[in-house]
Order: structure tokens, then sequence, then C-alpha cells
């Protein structure tokens, strides 16, 4: 681990009123850590294209539209090498919820997550960097 800054910010008193309920109700242990959390974070999301990263999409979807159950393990198939596991969740009699762990250069696993996203059948989908492959 590199060596620690000490840094000075200013923050109006009800946003930091706001942290500080989220470092409470979270298990960060105190505001630094949950600063340096959400910072890693961002950091993540805004990666460079070719950074290889670990992600997951999480996608809803009706079951019940043509062939959709299919198309979507087609198109994991295709992308063997980026897409790690899938879990298949039934969210009620119509929706069901696709999570997938992935894993490749970032901008390849949002070519596929957009994709993914732009089937017919699919409602929603979100795709969240986690963190750069080390």
């Amino acid at each position: 681990m590199s060596e620690l800054q000490r840094v000075s910010i200013s923050i109006e008193s009800d946003l930091l009123a706001e942290f500080d309920a989220f470092v409470a109700a979270t298990s960060q242990q105190n505001r630094s850590e949950a600063l340096r959390d959400l910072m890693r974070d961002a950091l993540a999301q805004r990666s460079a294209e070719d950074t290889k990263v670990i992600a997951t999409l999480a996608v809803v979807f009706d079951h019940a539209q043509r062939d959709v159950t299919e198309r979507l393990t087609a198109e994991a198939h295709h992308h063997h090498e980026e897409v790690l596991a899938t879990l298949h969740l039934h969210l009620d009699h119509d929706r069901c919820l696709e999570v997938s762990a992935l894993r490749g250069a970032r901008s390849d696993l949002e070519h596929y997550a957009d994709h993914v996203r732009g089937m017919r059948g699919v409602e929603h989908g979100s795709l969240t960097v986690v963190g750069p492959v080390e």
C-alpha cells in the first residue's frame, strides 16, 4: 500500500450530514475509508477503454418474449472469454433477472452490455465496473 496523504476539503454542512449518515449505515470504519471506497469506484467506472476490468451486468427481461432467453444465452456463449458466469433468477411469472460476472477490456464489456440491453424483451440493464484486474 502506498503512503497516505492528508488532504482538506470543504463540504456544505447538509451534504456532510448525509455523508455521515451514509458512513454510519455502512460497514465503513470512518469518513476517510468511505471516501476512499467512493473514489475507487468512481475511478473504476471511468477507467481507460483498454483497461482490463471485472464487472457485473444485470438485466431484467420478459422471459415470455420470443426467444429472449435463447438469444441471451447465445450472446453469452459468443462472448465466452468475457462472460465468466451467469446467475438466473425468476422475479415473477413474467420477468427474470440475469446477473453476469464479466472480465475484459472495459470497452469490450460496454459493447457487450449495450448489445444485450438493446435486445427485444430486455426491459432494463445495468453494467457496473467493479475494478481493474490486477
